[in-house]
């Protein structure tokens, strides 16, 4: 039994080509997998009853299952975990903001990159998720919400470029099947350059957001294994080759650690790296992890002033989540730690 959750427009209209149906079946279809979010064939009422038999013959529409949810009663963040056919699980979160609701979503199943202040590398990388079970995480955050998701960030577990083949279809979904706009679609790596000077080749609208987290190779590389595999100068290099090819600013996010990389001299050579370019630093409140060995700065405020006379163009992320683990990979964890 296969499982069509995932299936772009032209894959339904060739599935119903395929049963002999007429193709403009594919659109409806579609439509129902995504738009309407159809949790099974017999939800397909304008699809006629004998074509939803023969569907449901073959095929199925699984969205894995919701084995965990969180809500943060001070913000109303929501985290998900959610378990596939295989067992394995990942979590997504629901933030609430003005302008409407923002889902964070993870691409891999576990993650390969070694990033020393992240939960989500616990246990390193099993599978890179399929563009269906990434969409999933939208299906179930607007089933259990009853609201639409407005925006998405490809930031939770996993390092999206390193499953690039299913990111760019996920991307076609979240556009076109739940209609979230490419400007409204932001893909975080930590600065895996092959693969970025590739997606820019791509001359998509979405953002790119590289975790930068250091503003020298010496202390990078210390906090983010790939560092020593592309270091700074070649990272920063594909970044302007990005901005050239797509016209898109980057903006780099810069979790701050107390004695690491928030003193006032990182933030002056934050500024001689950027000055006069169009980046834009999201400074970030770090949620620590357990067994972690570093903690949150407490000069988030002043660095972020430091910067912005200095010229840079820098915001502070809104902390949300604190109360539910929300940070990357947490909850993940934590549920593995209680199995064991």
């Amino acid at each position: 039994m296969e499982n069509i959750f995932g299936y772009s427009l032209a894959d339904c209209q060739a599935l119903m080509q395929r049963l002999g149906e007429p193709k403009f079946r594919g659109g409806q279809l579609f439509q129902w997998l995504y738009e309407k979010g159809a949790p099974s064939f017999e939800a397909c009422s304008n699809l006629p009853a004998k074509l939803r038999q023969k569907l449901a013959e073959t095929a199925v529409i699984d969205h894995g299952e919701v084995v965990r949810h969180q809500r943060d009663p001070e913000d109303g963040t929501e985290k998900l975990l959610i378990r596939f056919q295989d067992g394995e699980c990942i979590e997504t979160v629901l933030m609430r903001y003005r302008y409407g609701l923002s889902l964070c979503v993870s691409s891999q199943v576990g993650c390969a990159m070694g990033c020393a202040f992240c939960a989500s590398t616990k246990g390193g990388v099993i599978r890179n998720l399929k563009a269906g079970e990434i969409a999933s995480q939208i299906y179930w955050a607007q089933a259990l919400s009853g609201e639409r998701v407005s925006r998405v960030v490809v930031m939770g577990i996993g390092e999206p470029l390193a499953n690039g083949e299913e990111l760019l279809k996920f991307i076609d979904l979240a556009n076109h099947g739940y209609g979230i706009g490419q400007r409204r679609i932001t893909v975080s790596t930590c600065g895996l350059v092959p693969q970025m000077k590739a997606l820019a080749g791509r001359h998509l609208e979405i953002n790119l957001a590289v975790s930068l987290h250091a503003p020298t190779q010496r202390v990078r590389e210390t906090l983010m294994p790939v560092a020593r595999r592309y270091p700074l100068p070649e990272l920063l290099e594909a970044c302007r080759y990005y901005f050239e090819e797509t016209g898109r600013r980057i903006t780099f996010e810069y979790a701050l650690m107390a004695g690491v990389n928030d003193r006032p001299e990182d933030a002056e050579t934050l500024i001689e790296l950027f000055r006069h370019q169009n980046v834009h630093i999201n400074l970030i409140r770090l949620n620590p992890i357990s067994e972690g060995a570093f903690s949150g700065s407490e000069q988030v405020e002043a660095f972020a002033d430091r910067l912005q006379k200095g010229g840079i163009n820098c915001t502070i992320r809104r902390r949300m989540g604190k109360n539910i683990d929300a940070a990357c990979g947490q909850l993940r964890h934590k549920t593995q730690q209680e199995k064991r």
